[in-house]
């Protein structure tokens, strides 16, 4: 289940806000800039579906997306806990940093941590098959696929290297949980 749980950002431990109410989560969400958006599949998908399988299946939502916001790329992103990089995977974005284009990604299977540092607040939500989240270029965050990482997801680009982060050089994101405490508590 999709849920949000707001901070302050010296209080890890106690959250000011908890809701999996998925309208609650998108407009707690949107004060900030973010858009979240579930989705439904027009045909079955599975993990291991062929990328043009996957797209198929949400091409009317894809189009409005791109349409909206002029991405140039989109592609199919797959990751299994067998996979021999998930450790490397996994660290390479577990510390506070930025982009310099929107992020946008699209659950189609599984689940991750992407957690926003706004102000004084972390934003902490969880994402689940169905989910899409939009996080604006510039804000600071982290994201948190897991020790045992499983999901797919369609991501969308602007440029060729917008996906390059950008760290901020902070501990914040190891004062709050982690993707194997933060989701048990969903």
């Amino acid at each position: 289940m999709s849920r949000l749980r707001i901070f302050a950002d010296d209080a890890p431990d106690v959250p000011r806000l908890a809701t999996s109410d998925v309208a609650e989560l998108a407009a707690e969400l949107a004060v900030i800039g973010v858009g979240f958006e579930q989705w439904d599949a027009s045909q079955p998908v599975q993990p291991g579906d062929a990328p043009d399988t996957i797209m198929a299946a949400y091409r009317a939502d894809i189009d409005r997306l791109v349409e909206a916001n002029g991405f140039r790329s989109i592609d199919v992103v797959s990751i299994s806990p067998d996979n021999e990089q998930c450790e490397v995977m996994r660290a390479k974005f577990l510390e506070e940093h930025f982009h310099k284009e929107d992020e946008v990604r699209f659950f189609v299977a599984g689940s991750g941590l992407f957690t926003l540092h706004v102000d004084d607040k972390v934003f902490e939500v969880l994402c689940e098959a169905g989910d899409l989240i939009a996080v604006p270029d510039r804000m600071t965050h982290w994201f948190d696929m897991g020790p045992e990482p499983s999901f797919v997801a369609i991501r969308f680009f602007t440029e060729a290297d917008g996906w390059v982060g950008h760290f901020t050089g902070t501990d914040i994101a190891t004062r709050f949980p982690r993707y194997e405490v933060g989701a048990a508590r969903a």
